[in-house]
């Protein structure tokens, strides 16, 4: 209440596959100087002493003095080892930063991306597919092996960048990735899309970046949902835009949490549906 201390968060991040772990320790800079240097690698040994289920392979130190509960990045300095590590998914090999987007339930991402691939298989071979909201370009790079080209778009510069090395890693050439704010970045692409993956923050989409993406005119959309109310809030615009849900399921990607991940199917009213393509209800 005072705004007054030294510790705010304690970030653990670990691939379930890799067993490696990242820790953050994210603090004021109300310690500073050779105070704060002796802290900080008492707190470092410490960690380093510990008997885990795992391997940490890096360390840092986040300094945040907002005001606001979240973890905001205003300096980030490695006190171990690197500042990213590594996980693995449905045999695709991803390097995650503190900060990048990457689902924390890998071997549930595992059901809900696989879900997608499948269907993106089930619409055809050569189809250029939009990841809008891409994060660290995961959906991309998984859909990439069933289509001819996969354009992600994210804000955070800093995923992008991650997109961009993980594609690069797993030795994928049809994919491209845009930083930007989706509803502006779409000017920049010539490519049309044929299919759209929509994997939107929890607050959903911008009703004008919704109405853009609408205007596309594609036969088939996946929207996948981190918050019911904000996708419902979203097909009521997507219903009015010529977009019916075809099949809704939810994956289970938060367990012991009153959160669900939801994965919608749309198709365009003015498309006859395909009725052989089919999303599995896994959970």
């Amino acid at each position: 209440m005072r705004h007054t201390g030294y510790l705010r968060h304690l970030l653990v991040r670990k691939g379930a596959k890799t067993g490696e772990i990242l820790v953050d320790l994210v603090t004021t800079t109300q310690i500073d100087g050779e105070a704060e240097e002796q802290l900080l690698a008492g707190f470092r040994d410490a960690l380093l002493g510990l008997k885990l289920d795992g391997k940490i392979v890096g360390i840092l130190n986040t300094h945040n003095d907002s005001l606001a509960d979240a973890v905001m990045d205003q300096g980030t300095r490695i006190l171990y080892g690197q500042d990213y590590f590594y996980e693995e998914l449905l045999g695709l090999r991803f390097q995650i930063s503190p900060f990048s987007f990457f689902q924390t339930n890998s071997l549930g991402a595992e059901v809900l991306y696989s879900a997608a691939r499948e269907y993106i298989a089930d619409a055809g071979d050569g189809k250029v597919v939009y990841d809008l909201y891409s994060g660290t370009g995961t959906i991309a790079q998984i859909l990439a092996p069933v289509a001819k080209k996969v354009i992600g778009v994210e804000i955070v510069e800093e995923a992008v960048e991650a997109a961009r090395k993980n594609a690069k890693l797993n030795r994928l050439e049809n994919c491209e990735f845009i930083a930007g704010d989706v509803l502006k970045a779409l000017d920049q692409i010539e490519d049309k899309p044929d299919f759209i993956v929509l994997d939107p923050p929890r607050e959903g989409i911008h009703p004008r970046a919704l109405q853009r993406i609408i205007r596309y005119g594609v036969k088939k959309m996946i929207y996948i949902s981190c918050k019911p109310t904000s996708l419902a809030r979203d097909l009521e615009a997507l219903w009015e835009g010529g977009y019916q849900a075809e099949r809704i399921c939810c994956v289970d990607m938060f367990p012991f949490t009153a959160n669900i991940e939801t994965v919608c199917i749309l198709s365009s009213r003015k498309w006859k549906p395909d009725s052989g393509a089919e999303l599995r209800n896994n959970r």
